[in-house]
């Protein structure tokens, strides 16, 4: 089967976590990130498709072209939403995901 069933409060707080430490936000948790991770426990989204859909977000936001006008923090988790729908209508191998992690990490070493 998929991912192990983990409660509420562990799924929460990792959605959180991995919300705080993406590039582009402002690490700030409000009540409705809180709530919104909540709703995505509910409807079943899995953490994995979470956590890629803010790497891929994040990955849009920091890989673009030379002389781009900066992009203003991210201030709330809702922002990821349709980022999220769409990874979990995705249909790539891990190693993508594993690729865009490499990806950041050399882009912010140059930074």
């Amino acid at each position: 089967m998929g991912e192990n069933p983990i409660s509420r409060e562990e799924y929460i707080g990792k959605v959180l976590g991995v919300y705080r430490r993406t590039p582009g936000t402002a690490g700030t948790i409000r009540r409705p990130d809180r709530l919104l991770a909540a709703q995505l426990h509910e409807r079943g989204v899995p953490l994995m498709a979470v956590e890629n859909a803010l790497l891929l977000a994040a990955a849009r936001r920091i890989i673009r072209p030379p002389g781009s006008p900066p992009l203003g923090t991210i201030r709330s988790l809702a922002y990821f939403l349709p980022v999220i729908e769409e990874v979990l209508n995705l249909n790539v191998s891990p190693g993508y995901f594993q690729h865009l992690r490499a990806k950041i990490e050399r882009v912010s070493q140059t930074r």
